[in-house]
């Protein structure tokens, strides 16, 4: 994995966890929306991390969406930086500096 992609797939769990945080912008309608929101979120959430981090992470993620005043865990990006812990990249050096 290139330092890009790791950048690319920081921005778009960011970019999930603000979606998700949208839903607060409206008070009566963010709760409706969060209804709408969770079960999309869970399976990007699924299908984003995969395996049973994936699936664990997505009800999860559901149940952070579905109830009211959790919006705030940002799930997607604590996921990404769990993972980037488990399985570190290795620093590469130009050869000859």
């Amino acid at each position: 994995m290139n330092k890009q992609q790791t950048t690319t797939s920081l921005v778009f769990c960011v970019l999930m966890d603000i979606i998700g945080y949208a839903t607060y912008a409206i008070p009566v309608l963010g709760e409706f929306g969060d209804i709408i929101w969770a079960p999309i979120s869970a399976l990007i959430f699924f299908r984003t991390f995969g395996g049973w981090k994936g699936a664990f992470g997505g009800l999860f993620n559901f149940v952070e969406e579905i109830l009211p005043g959790l919006d705030f865990i940002p799930s997607f990006t604590i996921m990404w930086f769990m993972q980037r812990m488990r399985n570190p990249q290795p620093i590469r050096t130009i050869k000859g500096y």
